[in-house]
């Protein structure tokens, strides 16, 4: 680094980088309803999914929010969908949960519950009976079916550890890779709502170990699996891998687990906290199948692009106006103050270091915080070896501690040499005593 950029503060990034060409018109694509700064559009987000995780993420959304609205219209939307189906736990707790505070057709009919109930218990025995019989007859592809209705079966009555066993059952009596990879899906799908990613890994492992090629569609589905498996885990660029591998075939296909927004939002949060400048540039701004996931939560694609253009304080402020929303995410609400912690520091520890020195206060303004509040967080990361730096905290002023250049080549210098002078001393040893015959010869074998 040259001596004049002493004094220089401020960042300096690559290229700077604008979305897509950078137009205003751009700025305006997808679905800003959704996941935007204001308040979610729980009806927008809601139509995103289908089946139960849509009802899981609006009770979610109610237990969480905060806001009494918004709570009821969540309450609202989950009682209609889970009227559509056949779970009358959910069915209860829903209702309990409304408590009559949207009137009179949203209170518990006890009635609908006690018949899904009775039709439930007369499906069960005639499952039962029927999977009884195909066993008696040896039939396997009849006991694969009979496991898989009864799967069923308990997943749309909210029996989960049943409907899992089930699943599973089904393993010993697949003949084709078509049943392995569609008792994989269903065993994913229900350990998703158990929370057993482990399980989750195990079976997408099993999936992509089928020896015929899987349909893109399929590919996508278990990308997005492994990727929510990741981000359980707290692997976020393993999770980041994973979510920008997922291909654009994915569509509305996994509605029943994840949405394209989703796709976008927990993997480009997930590569923003792991990937260096490099891997951004190349695994996200530059991903082409990527991209057409990020179109869909424009806030998303322009914090990354502001992040690899070193615009924090922009970065930054699209990160807090989405954080409300994200921390209502089923899956994501538990890392949102990890990623952004590690997303900060990342930003603070690329802003330092092209400088040889950097001017605390110009370094608050571009983070929009206080100088004080900065100076804690840039001790916790020289402390933690993160940041070359020290502090003058009278002056206000950061100075990066650069290896000295000049004395480290010198010392290389000097060790080159005396490795030098011992090889040249072992190899006159070696020549002397060979010359003299002081060497020892290897007895013959008689």
């Amino acid at each position: 680094m040259d001596g004049d950029e002493e004094g220089v503060v401020g960042p300096m990034g690559d290229e700077a980088m604008f979305p897509n060409g950078g137009g205003d018109g751009q700025q305006q694509r997808g679905s800003k309803a959704v996941m935007g700064g204001e308040q979610m559009d729980v009806e927008a987000y809601a139509s995103l999914y289908t089946g139960r995780t849509k009802v899981t993420r609006l009770l979610f959304i109610a237990d969480r929010c905060g806001n009494e609205g918004m709570q009821l219209e969540a309450l609202r939307l989950a009682y209609d969908e889970i009227k559509k189906g056949e779970d009358s736990q959910l069915y209860r707790e829903a209702a309990s949960k409304i408590a009559g505070r949207l009137g009179p057709q949203y209170t518990l009919d006890q009635a609908w519950a006690d018949s899904i109930d009775r039709r439930a218990e007369q499906r069960k025995d005639k499952l039962e009976n029927e999977l009884s019989g195909y066993k008696t007859n040896l039939i396997k592809e009849s006991i694969r079916m009979g496991y898989n209705d009864l799967g069923d079966f308990y997943y749309a009555h909210g029996q989960l550890g049943d409907a899992f066993k089930n699943y599973v059952r089904t393993r010993d009596y697949c003949t084709t890779s078509k049943h392995i990879i569609q008792m994989c899906l269903n065993v994913i799908l229900v350990s998703i709502e158990l929370g057993q990613f482990m399980h989750v890994s195990n079976y997408v492992s099993k999936a992509e170990q089928t020896p015929d090629t899987l349909d893109p569609v399929t590919v996508a589905k278990l990308r997005c699996a492994a990727g929510l498996a990741y981000l359980e885990a707290k692997k976020y660029k393993l999770a980041a891998r994973k979510f920008l591998e997922t291909g654009p075939e994915l569509g509305n296909n996994y509605a029943e687990v994840i949405a394209p927004q989703d796709v976008a939002t927990y993997g480009g949060l997930c590569a923003l906290s792991s990937f260096d400048r490099t891997e951004l540039k190349n695994k996200v701004i530059d991903n082409i199948n990527f991209r057409n996931f990020l179109e869909l939560v424009p806030e998303v694609r322009e914090l990354i692009h502001d992040f690899y253009a070193s615009r924090y304080a922009s970065c930054l402020e699209y990160l807090e106006n989405l954080k409300p929303n994200l921390l209502l995410d089923i899956h994501l609400h538990d890392h949102v103050e990890t990623l952004y912690t590690q997303i900060r520091h990342k930003a603070i520890i690329q802003y330092t270091h092209p400088f040889i020195s950097v001017d605390l206060h110009t370094m608050a303004d571009a983070f929009k915080t206080g100088v004080a509040g900065l100076e804690k967080e840039l001790e916790a990361l020289i402390t933690d070896n993160q940041i070359q730096a020290r502090i003058d905290s009278h002056n206000k002023i950061l100075y990066a501690r650069h290896a000295d250049q000049r004395n480290a080549t010198f010392q290389r210098v000097l060790q080159t040499g005396v490795e030098f002078e011992r090889d040249a001393r072992a190899m006159l040893l070696r020549a002397n005593l060979i010359k003299h015959e002081y060497n020892q010869r290897a007895a013959r074998k008689i």
